[in-house]
C-alpha cells in the first residue's frame, strides 16, 4: 500500500508539473532578435532585464485590443507630454553588454588610486569577513526583499534587525535604538531637531562643539534653516557659560572621541544642559565604546554615529547604517524605523515593525523628520559583524586599533613632532610645524608618494586615524613617512614595543559588560555563522522567490552583472575624502550617471548627494527655497500640495521650511485644476513650489499635468516633480516636458539599485539651468559654488558606490533598452488590470480605460459584504507565496499593484490567478459557505505552526490542503510565512525592541 501511496503521489506530482508547463513550452531567447553579426556579443542586457518576450509581448498586447505597442502607448500616455524618440535612445545612450560593462568598469576602477587612508573623521577602512561579503552582501535572498511592512514573511532580516537595535543599545547604555539611519550627519540632524521639538520648537539655539566633524556641521546648518534653528560652534563648555545663549539653548552636540581624537568627560556638561532644559546629543564611534565609558552612562539623552566600522566597505562615502539610541522618554519622538517584539495568533514571539504613527506617512506635515528609507542591509552586515566577533571579538580589535595608535604617537614623538593630544582612542592630531618637515604640505606630499593619505586640517596640523584593517608593514611604512620629513633613521618592526598602559585615562575606561546576549556569543566559526545567515534568510520572501509587486516600489530585477563591480576593492575600498586625483574613475562614472539621468528626465544639472528618495526631495525643496531667496523673494514660503501626495512630500515641506496647503482631488483620481488655481492664485505672494508625482500616486498619466505646472508658474512658483514614478516615464516623456523644475529619482526603484530589505537607497535631484547654481555642496568637494545650499548629507555624493550599479544599468540596457523597459512596465501593468478588472473594482483609469504602471483596486466593497479588510487579502497572499501590494495606499480600502517590466508573463498570470482564487474564497464568505470571523482570509497566513495542529486543534472550517495548496502550483513552489498573523496593538503596547533574554528563549 505504501508503494501505491508513492507512485500515485508522484503521478499527481508529475501532472501538476506537466499541467503547470503546458502552456509554454519555448520563451525568451526563442523569440529574440539574432545579432547583427557574427561579431555582435550575445550577453546583451535588455532581453536578460525584461521579462516578457516578444510572443508574450504580442499576447498581452491582443488581449489589450491593440495590435502594436506604439498603439497602447498612444493610448496610455496623453500625446502633449510626449518626447520625440530620438531623446532617449542607443544613439544618446549607447548599449554595452554585460562583459564590455565589466571590462569598462575594470578601467575605471584602475583610475582610482587605492592609497592606505588614515583620514578618519568617521570612515575607515573596514574588514568585510568574507562569510558576511559573500552571503549577506552578494545575496540576493538579503539584498532583494522589501521594507519589512509584512512581517509574517520578514521574520530573517527583523530578527537581525533587533540584533543590531540590541547592539546599539549595548555598547551605548542607552535604553532604545531604531533600524538604522542615513548616515552619521543627518542622525546628527535629527537629533537637533529632536531637541528643537523637546523644547515645544520655542528655544532656538543650538550648541556644535568645534570638535564635531565638519561634514556633520554643515549638514546640521542646512537643516536647521529650515526649522530656524540659531547653530552656535565653538567650545561648548565655554559656550555653556555665555548668558546671552543660556536661555535659549535647546539642545547640545558633542562627539565622542572628537574629530581630533580627543576624548573629553562630559558628565557636568550633561547635568549643566539638562538644568537648563536642553537635550545632549552624542555622536560616537561603537568600536570605541568597547573601551569607552558608554554615553548612556554620563547623562547623553541621544547618541548618534556610523556603524560602517562594523563590517562595511567605505565605499566612497556609502552606504552606511548610522545609528540613533535615545533614552526611554524620547522613544515617542524618535525618527526612523523601529523594530519591536510582538506575537502572533498562536501566542508566539515574533517581529515587527513599531510605533509606525511617528512616522511621516501617517503624520505628514506634522511630522518633523522625512525619514523613510533606512539602511536595512548595512545595519545587518554591521549586526552580523558584531555576532560574528562577540564582544571578546571586538574588544580583541580594539586593543589592537588603540595600541597601534599608541605606537605611532609613541614613535612620532620620538621623532620631533608633537601630539596635540594625549588622551584619545584610534586617532591624534600632530603639530608638524616645529620639525624639519617645515609644514603639513611637505608630510602630504611625502605620504601620497608612498601611496598613504592623512587627514588635512591646516599648514601646521594633520590628522591620523587607524583602523582594524593597518597591518604591521602597513604601520612600519607610515612611520617612515614620518622619518623621513624629521630627517631621522627608519624605523623597523623589532623597533617597536607594545604599550604597557592605555592613553584613555581611567575613569573614563568602560567597566560595565556589553553584547551579553547569547546571539553575540555563539555563532563564530564560519560554520555556526554561515549556518545562522541563511536560516535567517530562509524565512524572508524576496525577488528570489517571486515578484513583489508593490506599487510606487518598482520593484524590479536587480542584476547580478550590475551588483558585481560595487565590491572590487577599486570601489569599495575608497575613503570619501581622498584628493579628487585619486577618484578618476569614480568621477567618470558620477558624471556619467548625471549626464544620463539629466539626458531621461529633460534637466540641466544633478546631485547624487541625496541618500534617499525623501532626502532628495528635501533637497530639492531647499533649492527652491534658495533660489526664491536670492531673488529677494524670502518670503515664498507656502507649497501646494495634493492630497494624494506621498507622506514624505509633506513632511520634506515642513523640514525645509515651507507651509503646506493642501491640494483637492476629483474622484476620478485627477487633480482638481480649479482648486490648485484658486489656491495659487491666493497665495502669488507667498508662493514657493508645487509638489506633484507623476503619473500620480493613484496610476494614472494625468492630461493636464502641463496646465497645472503653468498655473504655478503663473503665479510665481517652481514645480517639484516627484520621481518616484519615473520608470513610467523614460523616452516616452520626462518631468521637464510635464512642466517641472526640479525632481528627485529614485536609483533604488527605476535604475535597479536594491531596496535592500528596508535601503539602502539613493534620492539624486536634476533641476532645470536657472536652478543649477543652488544644488548641494560639500566641505570635501574642492569647490563650493556661491549660491550652492550646505550639504545635505555627510558625503558629497552620497552613498557613492552603489551609484556604480545604476550606471551599469543604463549603460548596459542603452537608451533603446531603458524605453523598452518603461513600455514593457506600462503593458505589463495594464494586463494585469484587464485580468482583475471582472473580479476587482478597478479604481482609476484614463479616458481610454488604461492605466499607468501600476494599478489600484477597492477592497471596500468586500468589507461592507463580508467584514473582510485589505489586511486579510495581504495575508492570504502570503499563503499563495506571494508578498502583498501596498496596501491601503494611496486609498485605505485599496492594493496599489506594480509589477515593474522584469516579470514574464507566466510570473504575472500566476499572480493574477491567486488573487481571482482569493476572491473566489471572499466570495464564499460573502454567500455564507464561510463564517466571518473564521475563514481562510481572516486566518492567514498559515505557516507550517498551524499546518501542524492536531485534529482536535483545527477548529477551522476548510481543509488544510485547502489553506495551504489553494492552487496546483503551490505543491511544486511554496513559500512559508514563519509565524500567524502578527497583533500589531500588543506590539506598540507592549514595547520591547531588543533581543529577547535567555529566560524568555527559554519559556
Amino acid at each position: 500500500m505504501a508503494a501505491l501511496r508513492c507512485a500515485h503521489a508522484l503521478r499527481r506530482l508529475s501532472s501538476i508539473q506537466c499541467s503547470r508547463r503546458s502552456p509554454r513550452t519555448v520563451r525568451g531567447l526563442a523569440s529574440i532578435k539574432p545579432p547583427s553579426s557574427l561579431f555582435a556579443p550575445l550577453d546583451t542586457f535588455p532581453e536578460r532585464h525584461i521579462g516578457p518576450d516578444d510572443a508574450e509581448v504580442s499576447k498581452m498586447l491582443s488581449a489589450l485590443g491593440y495590435e502594436s505597442m506604439d498603439a497602447f502607448v498612444g493610448a496610455t500616455v496623453p500625446p502633449k507630454i510626449r518626447v520625440p524618440a530620438a531623446s532617449v535612445d542607443n544613439t544618446s545612450i549607447p548599449a554595452v553588454s554585460e562583459s564590455q560593462l565589466h571590462a569598462r568598469a575594470r578601467e575605471l576602477g584602475g583610475q582610482n588610486k587605492l592609497f592606505k587612508s588614515y583620514i578618519g573623521m568617521g570612515y575607515h577602512s573596514a574588514v568585510v569577513p568574507p562569510v558576511i561579503l559573500r552571503n549577506v552582501m552578494e545575496n540576493p535572498a538579503w539584498y532583494t526583499p522589501y521594507t519589512p511592512y509584512q512581517p509574517e514573511i520578514a521574520q530573517g532580516r527583523l530578527e537581525s534587525l533587533i540584533n543590531f537595535q540590541t547592539m546599539v543599545m549595548s555598547l551605548t547604555s542607552m535604553d532604545i535604538a531604531n533600524a538604522s539611519m542615513l548616515d552619521e550627519a543627518t542622525a546628527a540632524a535629527e537629533g537637533m531637531v529632536m531637541a528643537f521639538v523637546s523644547a515645544s520648537s520655542k528655544k532656538k539655539t543650538f550648541l556644535v562643539d568645534s570638535g564635531v566633524s565638519p561634514q556633520t556641521l554643515a549638514v546640521l546648518h542646512t537643516r536647521a534653516k529650515g526649522f530656524g534653528i540659531n547653530v552656535v560652534t565653538g567650545n561648548v563648555f565655554a559656550l555653556l557659560e555665555d548668558e546671552t545663549l543660556r536661555s535659549g539653548i535647546c539642545g547640545v552636540l558633542i562627539q565622542y572621541p572628537d574629530v581630533n581624537g580627543t576624548i573629553k568627560d562630559f558628565t557636568s556638561l550633561s547635568k549643566k544642559v539638562h538644568s537648563l532644559g536642553g537635550l545632549v546629543i552624542c555622536a560616537t564611534d561603537l568600536l570605541a565604546l568597547t573601551k569607552l565609558k558608554p554615553p548612556g552612562e554620563w547623562g547623553a539623552d541621544v547618541v548618534v554615529g556610523n556603524s560602517a566600522r562594523f563590517g562595511v566597505p567605505a565605499g566612497y562615502g556609502g552606504p552606511h547604517a548610522a545609528f540613533f539610541a535615545v533614552t526611554d522618554r524620547l522613544k515617542r519622538k524618535m525618527p526612523g524605523r523601529l523594530i519591536g517584539r510582538s506575537r502572533d495568533t498562536q501566542g508566539k514571539p515574533a517581529y515587527r515593525l513599531s510605533l509606525q504613527t511617528r512616522e511621516q506617512h501617517i503624520r505628514r506635515e506634522k511630522a518633523t523628520s522625512n525619514i523613510c528609507t533606512s539602511q536595512a542591509l548595512l545595519a545587518n552586515m554591521a549586526a552580523m559583524y558584531a555576532v560574528y566577533h562577540g564582544p571578546v571579538g571586538l574588544l580583541r580589535i580594539a586593543d589592537k586599533v588603540h595600541k597601534f595608535t599608541q605606537v605611532f604617537k609613541t614613535s612620532v614623538e620620538a621623532m620631533g613632532y608633537k601630539s596635540e593630544n594625549q588622551v584619545f582612542f584610534d586617532t591624534v592630531t600632530l603639530d608638524v610645524s616645529g620639525t624639519a618637515v617645515g609644514n603639513a604640505h611637505n608630510v602630504h606630499a611625502a605620504a601620497e608618494a608612498a601611496g598613504i593619505n592623512l587627514r588635512h586640517i591646516d599648514e601646521s596640523h594633520i590628522g591620523v586615524t587607524f583602523d582594524e584593517s593597518v597591518s604591521p608593514a602597513d604601520l612600519v611604512a607610515l612611520l617612515d613617512v614620518f622619518a623621513s620629513g624629521a630627517k631621522v633613521s627608519t624605523v623597523s618592526l623589532s623597533d617597536l614595543a607594545e604599550p604597557k598602559t592605555s592613553a584613555i585615562p581611567e575613569s573614563l575606561q568602560r567597566t560595565s559588560e556589553y553584547l551579553s546576549h547569547p546571539v553575540f556569543n555563539k555563532h563564530h566559526s564560519e560554520t555556526e555563522m554561515l549556518r545562522y545567515i541563511h536560516h535567517l534568510a530562509s524565512k524572508d520572501l524576496g525577488l528570489v522567490h517571486a515578484m513583489i509587486p508593490l506599487g510606487s516600489c518598482t520593484m524590479k530585477l536587480n542584476s547580478t552583472s550590475s551588483m558585481i563591480p560595487l565590491t572590487w576593492p577599486e570601489f569599495s575600498n575608497v575613503h570619501p575624502f581622498v584628493p579628487y586625483d585619486q577618484v578618476k574613475g569614480y568621477r567618470t562614472i558620477i558624471k556619467e550617471l548625471e549626464d544620463d539621468l539629466c539626458r531621461i528626465t529633460g534637466f540641466a544639472a544633478a546631485s547624487l548627494q541625496p541618500n534617499s528618495g525623501a532626502a532628495g526631495e528635501y533637497a530639492g525643496l531647499s533649492v527652491i527655497k534658495a533660489y526664491h531667496e536670492s531673488r529677494g523673494e524670502g518670503q515664498r514660503e507656502v507649497c501646494l500640495i495634493p492630497l494624494s501626495a506621498h507622506g514624505t512630500n509633506p513632511a520634506s515641506a515642513a523640514m525645509a521650511g515651507l507651509k503646506v496647503v493642501a491640494v483637492k482631488v476629483h474622484s476620478d483620481g485627477n487633480l482638481d485644476l480649479e482648486d490648485l488655481k484658486t489656491k495659487a492664485e491666493k497665495h502669488k505672494d507667498q508662493l514657493a513650489a508645487f509638489m506633484i508625482t507623476y503619473p500620480s500616486t493613484f496610476g494614472v498619466f494625468e492630461a493636464g499635468v502641463q496646465a497645472a505646472c503653468k498655473i504655478i508658474h503663473d503665479n510665481g512658483g517652481q514645480v517639484y516633480l516627484d520621481g518616484a514614478n519615473l520608470n513610467a516615464q523614460i523616452g516616452l516623456t520626462n518631468p521637464a516636458t510635464c512642466g517641472g523644475d526640479v525632481c528627485h529619482m529614485n536609483l533604488h526603484k527605476t535604475f535597479a539599485i536594491p531596496h535592500g530589505g528596508g535601503g539602502p537607497g539613493v534620492g539624486p535631484i536634476c533641476v532645470a539651468e536657472h536652478l543649477a547654481p543652488f544644488l548641494p555642496s560639500h566641505p570635501a568637494m574642492p569647490e563650493k559654488g556661491e549660491l550652492s545650499i550646505d550639504a545635505v548629507s555627510a558625503a558629497p555624493f552620497g552613498s557613492a558606490s552603489i551609484n556604480v550599479i545604476s550606471w551599469a544599468y543604463i549603460k548596459m540596457l542603452g537608451g533603446q533598452g531603458l524605453v523598452d523597459s518603461s513600455k514593457i512596465a506600462l503593458l505589463n501593468a495594464n494586463y494585469m488590470a484587464s485580468r482583475l478588472a471582472p473580479h476587482y473594482t478597478l479604481r482609476y483609469k484614463n479616458e481610454n480605460g488604461r492605466v499607468a504602471h501600476e494599478l489600484l483596486i477597492d477592497l471596500a466593497e468586500f468589507d461592507k459584504a463580508a467584514g473582510l479588510k485589505v489586511t486579510d487579502f495581504a495575508k492570504r497572499l502570503q499563503d499563495y507565496g506571494f508578498h502583498p501590494p501596498t496596501c491601503s495606499w494611496p486609498i485605505a480600502t485599496c492594493m496599489l499593484i506594480e509589477p515593474t517590466e522584469s516579470e514574464t508573463l507566466e510570473e504575472l498570470d500566476r499572480f493574477c490567478d491567486a488573487m481571482i482564487q482569493i476572491r473566489h474564497e471572499a466570495e464564499d464568505i460573502i454567500t455564507g459557505k464561510q463564517p466571518k470571523d473564521n475563514n481562510l482570509l481572516k486566518n492567514a497566513p498559515h505557516p507550517v505552526s498551524v499546518m501542524t495542529l492536531s485534529d482536535s486543534e483545527w477548529n477551522r472550517p476548510y481543509s488544510r490542503q485547502t489553506a495551504a495548496y489553494p492552487l496546483p502550483w503551490l505543491h511544486e513552489k511554496k513559500f512559508w510565512p514563519t509565524v500567524s498573523r502578527i497583533d500589531d496593538a500588543y506590539g506598540d503596547l507592549n514595547l520591547i525592541c531588543d533581543c529577547p533574554s535567555v529566560e524568555e528563549m527559554t519559556s
